[in-house]
């Protein structure tokens, strides 16, 4: 039978229903941000559009990578070391005096982003400069940056 169902996210568990009313009263499905304008209505699946997709999805390996590539800018100290690369060259001290951290930590930040080629660094004598890794780096910040700006109404 092909119908359009729903996830729904319930306490950490996942549950496949018909009706969201099976899994969600209206008070939690405003809590987790749902609304009616979210729920699909119809009751045929879309098969020309899902065997689309299906056919163009990338590897489970690329979108895992993907996935893991965002997972990086989840976490607002990056961010503002990755904004910092997006505006200069800098080195750690720097990095440090802006954001009001050790070197230490800004090291230890630096490292995982450098792992997930983000960064790169040269050293000018006994000093390492860290830069965004290329101009595809560049680019998902900016984009991103210009997501949030967006005016959305």
């Amino acid at each position: 039978m092909n119908i359009c169902s729903t996830i729904c996210i319930k306490k950490g568990m996942v549950a496949l229903s018909t009706q969201r009313e099976d899994i969600f009263d209206k008070e939690e499905a405003l809590l987790f941000g749902q609304d009616e304008a979210e729920s699909c209505g119809c009751s045929v699946i879309h098969e020309d559009v899902v065997n689309d997709v299906k056919q163009h999805m990338p590897p489970a390996k690329d979108l895992l990578e993907l996935a893991n590539l965002f997972k990086i800018f989840g976490d607002f100290t990056r961010v503002k070391i990755v904004y910092a690369l997006f505006r200069a060259e800098m080195c750690v001290c720097d990095i440090a005096a802006l954001l009001g951290m050790t070197k230490s930590a800004i090291s230890h930040q630096l490292r995982v982003l450098r792992q997930a080629r983000l960064v790169k660094f040269r050293k000018e004598g006994r000093t390492v400069f860290y830069s965004l890794d290329d101009d595809h780096v560049s680019t998902i910040f900016a984009q991103g940056l210009t997501h949030v700006a967006h005016d959305q109404y």
